[in-house]
């Protein structure tokens, strides 16, 4: 079938959707909304190819996220058990065991990678800087981009991937300035935003400046749900809502921005 929107950045293999995943893939394929669909580390990377293999209309993306790379970070919501909080194993980056991922002709990147400086224990940076590395290593040799993640770290991101002439790469949730943004969009990087541009103003700038062609729509769900759905959970469905501010941001029609934003994705990740 024909798709008219695309949610970049879900996490469908998270634990939050272990009740009702069936529902939450209908109502995507019911609202025409193709599903990029995130790792974050070994078991919910495997998790997101899982099901990309058993839907259509839903592409992977497999990596080490950079707070997983130590044994700090608390989340329900992404793998714990039974509603437990899970504690991160602090993963090494297993470079064979992504690489093998990453060849399944449904993934299209690696990530989400990059650096996260929040709640950050000074001694982690050298490993989330070299996991981070290593997957734009893998990055390099599959072709397939980076979904970046990067939190109070831009300068030190930025300057990593100038080392490595990375220009294949999306800046998931981007929360930077627009002198930041300006130094991802010289790299040649696209920017995805979330459900956050419909009810705080301060990304309305943001989005006004970056040019059409680099912005990707996602959702980031379970994570920050759009207008109306404030307070519930989020769900790719929920993107639509994304993609109509980006057209009242833009001045332009809903039906010209979804085309657009459509075709970036198409570009960045082949799909």
């Amino acid at each position: 079938m024909e798709y008219k929107f695309v949610d970049n950045h879900a996490h469908l293999n998270f634990n939050a959707f272990k009740d009702d995943l069936p529902e939450v893939l209908q109502r995507a394929k019911d609202a025409d909304v193709l599903v990029v669909n995130v790792g974050t580390q070994q078991d919910t990377s495997v998790r997101a190819v899982e099901i990309a293999e058993q839907n259509d209309g839903v592409y992977a993306i497999v990596g080490l996220h950079p707070v997983h790379t130590g044994k700090s970070f608390h989340d329900e919501k992404e793998i714990g058990e039974g509603g437990q909080e899970f504690t991160s194993r602090g993963e090494i980056f297993d470079y064979n065991f992504y690489k093998k991922l990453a060849l399944n002709p449904k993934v299209v990147g690696i990530g989400e990678c990059g650096l996260d400086y929040y709640r950050l224990e000074e001694d982690t940076k050298a490993v989330q800087k070299k996991a981070f590395e290593d997957q734009i290593r893998l990055s390099l040799e599959t072709g397939k981009p980076l979904m970046l993640h990067i939190r109070e770290a831009y300068e030190d991101s930025i300057e990593i991937l100038k080392a490595h002439n990375v220009c294949k790469a999306n800046v998931h949730f981007f929360a930077g300035s627009k002198e930041i943004a300006k130094q991802f969009l010289d790299l040649g990087c696209t920017l995805s935003f979330t459900g956050v541009i419909t009810f705080a103003k301060d990304y309305e700038e943001l989005v006004a400046y970056t040019p059409f062609d680099r912005i990707l729509s996602e959702t980031d769900c379970p994570y920050v749900a759009p207008k109306p759905y404030r307070g519930k959970r989020n769900e790719p469905a929920y993107v639509v809502e994304v993609v109509r501010k980006v057209a009242e941001i833009k001045k332009v029609s809903f039906e010209e921005a979804a085309e657009k934003l459509l075709k970036n994705s198409k570009v960045l990740f082949g799909i």
